[in-house]
This record gives C-alpha cells, sequence and structure tokens, in this order.
C-alpha cells in the first residue's frame, strides 16, 4: 500500500504564487510516476502536471508556463509550484502515483483559491 499526503494548499489573490507539496510513504518502487490534478466544481477531474522518476513531465495546456512539476526522488516527494495563479485555477489539488506495475493511488486532496 502507499499513502500520499498533500499540503500547501490555501488562498492567494490572482498573480500570486502557492508551492504544493506531496509526500509518499509505504511500498514505493523506484520507478513510477507522480503528478497533480485538480477539480473544480461541476467540472471533470483534469491533468495539472506529471513527472515521471527519471524527470520527464507533462504539463495540462491551461497551466504551461505557470506552473513547475519536481521531485525528491529520495524522499518521495512531488512538488508543484503554481505561479501567476487565476481565478480560474481555483479547485481541488489531488497528488497521484503511478507505479511500473501499474498501481494507482491518490491523494486526499488540497483546496487551492485563487481571489480576484
Amino acid at each position: 500500500q502507499v499513502q500520499l499526503v498533500e499540503s500547501g494548499g490555501g488562498s492567494v489573490q490572482a498573480g500570486g504564487s502557492l508551492r504544493l507539496s506531496c509526500a509518499a510513504s509505504g511500498t514505493i518502487f523506484s520507478r513510477n510516476s507522480m503528478g497533480w490534478y485538480r477539480q473544480a466544481p461541476g467540472k471533470q477531474r483534469e491533468l495539472v502536471a506529471t513527472i515521471t522518476s527519471g524527470g520527464i513531465t507533462n504539463y495540462g495546456d491551461s497551466v504551461k508556463g505557470r506552473f513547475s512539476i519536481s521531485r525528491d526522488n529520495d524522499k518521495n516527494t512531488v512538488y508543484l509550484q503554481m505561479n501567476s495563479l487565476k481565478p480560474e485555477d481555483t479547485a481541488v489539488y489531488y497528488c497521484r502515483i503511478t507505479t511500473a506495475f501499474g498501481s494507482d493511488y491518490w491523494g486526499q486532496g488540497t483546496q487551492v483559491t485563487v481571489s480576484s
């Protein structure tokens, strides 16, 4: 089993920045992909960004150039630096880890609210 604990959400004004963290614990194999997804009220969950254990990144179109994902493999932790935040970034942000064997785990979510 794998547990994910997210932190760093909160409220910020438009144009501001926040940094999310997600620490994974449990049976974690070295090869995996970690990432962030978000879900706004009344909308489907969408990709924000992912990063493999080898450092390959992928971003959703709406956050490219504003958000940056990184990870510390020694700490099994993934980070999401969010800059130039917009009200439309308001959502619950979820951490996800997918192992090399295809197992999928999600965090409990952290709220990000951006006011105009």
